[in-house]
Formats: structure tokens, sequence, C-alpha cells
């Protein structure tokens, strides 16, 4: 393995000033399960990594805001932000979808900012913040800037983070409806999916008043399904709209081919998984109304 630095910051104004933002070899690491990966793979060959572990509690804290939303901050582990109970009353679809995400043993160390900061298409996150509305604020040397989740990737493994910035909190309203996560995968429940659906709906006596929906893993970054959505906003929730739903999804959505599995196969996935993630929302909250 290639030397490197590993500097240890006990201030988030001290972790930004060891950060370069012409140097791509110089990377933040907080849980560091993704980067290990990458460098034990050989893809990565850091010159200076510049752990989060020291830069202050207050970074890593769960709480709300005067208006109801969840602020999460960026360096709050996947497991922590399931387990917390305002997370399980207040976004329940957020705490259901982390319960899928890799294993236990990630969880535990796995941060929110690092994982969203990643942007591997196939994760989890991003489609279901993106579904539930959510924004990412980052933090800089020149200040703070907050842009909406689904804005958030804007590639495969890019996203719009400078290297001298930060992902330092989370902003998830209130779920303003049923809401369900989920993934196909062709192995292990807890494997990379060939592909996600995240959605969450606004209903109302059998109608749909609103509704984000987004597919994550068969594209490069979560795709918001546009036409899917002007479906069930238009037809309702009957077997035939959802139905129609689906086929829209499939046919607006640019899926992408890969290890898990062709073009082909996940419009399938897609057409199917749709109505079925709806169903699994509908459910959800009829068990617990």
């Amino acid at each position: 393995m290639t030397p490197f630095e590993y500097l240890l910051p006990y201030s988030l104004d001290e972790a930004l000033s060891l950060l370069d933002p012409e140097d791509p070899g110089i990377r933040p690491v907080s849980g560091g399960t993704a980067i290990m990966l990458m460098m034990k793979a050989g893809v990565l060959t850091p010159t200076r990594l510049v752990s989060l572990h020291k830069i202050g509690d207050q970074h890593a804290a769960i709480q709300r805001n005067a208006a109801g939303e969840l602020l999460i901050g960026g360096m709050a582990r996947l497991a922590d932000i399931e387990r917390h109970p305002t997370v399980r009353e207040k976004c329940p679809l957020l705490s259901q979808a982390l319960r899928g995400v890799a294993n236990p043993r990630v969880r535990a160390v796995a941060t929110i900012g690092g994982n969203l900061s990643h942007a591997d298409p196939h994760l989890d996150m991003p489609p279901v913040l993106s579904a539930l509305s959510a924004r990412v604020v980052i933090t800089g040397p020149d200040g703070i800037r907050t842009v909406n989740a689904e804005d958030f990737c804007t590639g495969y493994y890019e996203t719009v983070v400078k290297r001298d910035e930060l992902v330092t909190q989370i902003i998830v309203p209130a779920q303003a409806g049923p809401g369900a996560y989920l993934k196909l995968t062709t192995r292990a429940a807890h494997d990379w999916p060939a592909l996600g659906i995240a959605l969450v709906l606004k209903v109302a006596d059998g109608k749909v008043l609103s509704s984000n929906i987004f597919t994550g893993a068969a594209t490069d970054r979560p795709t918001r399904l546009l036409q899917a959505q002007s479906v069930l906003e238009q037809q309702g929730l009957a077997e035939t709209a959802l139905r129609a739903a689906g086929e829209a999804a499939v046919a607006e959505t640019t899926l992408m081919e890969d290890a898990h599995g062709s073009v082909a196969y996940k419009s399938q996935l897609l057409r199917i998984a749709l109505p079925r993630a709806i169903d699994n929302a509908l459910r959800h909250s009829r068990s617990h109304a």
C-alpha cells in the first residue's frame, strides 16, 4: 500500500482547512467503510486521509427543529438513525430503509454524510432521502449551502460537494404520507440492489394529492419518475392505475446495464416493483392507522 498521511483534526474548521479543492488524493473519512474497500481494491491511492471522528459530537446529533423537521448530523451513524425513536415516529420510511442497508456491522460505523458523499448509484439513501424531500447541508471555506437531496448526486460517484467541502447535516421533513422503499436484489437482501423504488404519497379519500417517486440502482443517480407520478395523481390508486404507472415509469426512464442485470431485466423489475411498492406503502399505512 502506498504511504499516506492520516490526520485527526479536532474541529470542523480544522478538518476543512486540511482539505484541498485541487488535490483528489486528499479525502475526508468518517465511517471509512467505502474508502477502505476502494483502497483494498486499488482504485483509490490517497495521499492524505482526514479523519472526522474527533470534530465534535454535535455533528452526530439527531434532533427536531421548531418546524418538526429532523436535523441529522452528517456524522450520525446509520444504526443510530434507524433506532432513534423520533425517526421511527416521524419518518418511518427512513427507519425502514436503513434496516436493509448493508449489514449490522456496516451500519454501526457508516455515517449518513459519508454514505451520501460516496454516491454509488446502488446506495439506498439517495433515493429514499429524495422521496422524503430532504435537504443536504454542505459546509466549506466559503460558508454553508443547502441543496435538495434529489439534486445532490450528479452522476456515477459524483455529487455537488466540492473537494474542500463536507456534508454536515441532513434536514428531513416529517413524512407527508404513506411511504415505502422496495429494493430488488439478485442475491442476499442486504446486497447491492438491481433496482430500488422509494416513494412517499399524500393521499385523501382514495385520491393521490401529490407523490414523490424515485428509482435508484438501475440509473446513475436517483431519478424522479414524473410520468408515473402524473398517472397516479390523475387516475388514483386502482389496480389499473398502478399498472399504468409501472408502464409509464419504464417508458420515461433510461436504465443502465451492470453486473446486476440487463436493461430489459431491469425494465421488467421496474414495471413490477412500482405497483408493489405503492401497495406496500398503503398496507403499512393502514396497519398503523
